[in-house]
């Protein structure tokens, strides 16, 4: 088995229109769908990313990067075990991020 990483990529409009209610629901599909990839063994771990960060260049650092004004961000991370890119593929497309619009970058890790 290899080590996949997921980069979820999601609307931060989106995300900030939602009520507490669909906030709590979308939290319950991405535990649930999570939950069963560990049933399966593929799960490693995750975790969302707070807003805010920085960005950083050899000569700056930035706090208002382009990633704060962009329509998408990356909202957080599943690093996950698959057989091959294929298979980590079809895990990724359960993801409920794409229920919203959202987007997964799907990149395999060196070490395993």
């Amino acid at each position: 088995m290899k080590n996949f990483i997921l980069f979820i990529r999601e609307d931060i409009a989106h995300i900030n229109a939602l009520s507490g209610e669909e906030m709590q629901a979308d939290i319950q599909e991405y535990t649930q769908w999570v939950e069963s990839l560990a049933k399966t063994d593929n799960y490693v771990e995750g975790d969302p990313l707070e807003p805010g960060g920085c960005y950083v260049k050899k000569d700056r650092i930035s706090t208002d990067g382009p990633f704060i004004e962009s329509k998408e961000a990356i909202t957080g991370y599943i690093l996950l075990k698959a057989r091959d890119i294929e298979h980590a593929t079809e895990l990724a497309k359960h993801c409920p991020v794409f229920k919203h619009g959202g987007q997964l970058e799907l990149r395999p890790t060196r070490v395993s």
